[in-house]
């Protein structure tokens, strides 16, 4: 989905002076989502080295890479399209979320 988000951004998004900056927040967006839907699906393999002891560090990270995903990537995605700020209050929420799940992964992997 985020390769065709990003094809999208590159090829879809109308290109003026106004729009290329929701335009960036779109592609940024896409970007964000490829990097850890990659990171989403790596998780469980990463955390199953060590038994199951790891399973709640794949869980913790895996609910926080998703819903992450979800309000930050479709926060910046919302902002694009309709090109209006105000629907971008669910991003630095998706962000902090993202946050958790490298840190889940960082101390709770150990």
């Amino acid at each position: 989905m985020s390769v065709g988000t990003g094809a999208y951004a590159s090829h879809g998004l109308k290109k003026n002076k106004k729009s290329e900056t929701y335009a960036k927040v779109f592609e940024t967006g896409s970007r964000y989502q490829l990097i850890h839907s990659a990171m989403l699906v790596a998780t469980p393999a990463i955390c199953r080295s060590g038994g199951g002891k790891y399973a709640i560090a794949s869980r913790v990270a895996g609910a926080c890479f998703a819903s992450g995903i979800a309000m930050f990537s479709g926060s910046c995605y919302a902002v694009g399209l309709m090109e209006d700020r105000s629907y971008g209050k669910l991003a630095p929420v998706g962000g902090f979320a993202l946050i958790g799940g490298w840190i889940s992964l960082a101390l709770l992997r150990r």
